[in-house]
């Protein structure tokens, strides 16, 4: 019995920010691989140093959203709360650079959605941390 009291149980909060950050890293990788990086392979038009660090790039993110998804569920199941702080704040930095373009380039928030899926971890983790 003393065993049950020892295994961790993971806060709510952070496990469905968790699970958001785990989704967004999904729909990056599947749905905006065909939407994004194949074209941007594919784009003949762009010269090939451009061309392949905007895809490293691309690959970059994909390592970073995992590493949030990863980064709360193991501050969610330990109780670290200065990782859920960290993933917190990248979450909501990125939601400003999202929103920040889409001001910029002055196109349809819905257009490039990012913003949302960061809004949603932000405000999960937020509570989950705070």
């Amino acid at each position: 019995m003393a065993f049950i009291h020892m295994v961790p149980i993971m806060d709510p909060w952070t496990g469905a920010a968790a699970v958001a950050a785990f989704v967004t890293f999904l729909i990056h990788t599947f749905l905006g691989g065909r939407e994004i990086a194949t074209p941007l392979l594919a784009a003949g038009d762009l010269a090939r140093i451009p061309k392949y660090t905007s895809y490293y790039c691309w690959h970059m993110v994909t390592i970073v959203l995992f590493a949030m998804a990863a980064g709360l569920a193991w501050g969610g199941w330990t109780g670290d709360r200065a990782m859920i702080v960290a993933v917190f704040a990248l979450a909501v930095a990125f939601c400003a650079l999202s929103v920040a373009m889409v001001r910029t380039f002055r196109v349809s928030p819905w257009h490039m959605p990012q913003w949302s899926l960061f809004l949603v971890i932000a405000i999960l983790s937020g509570i989950g941390a705070f």
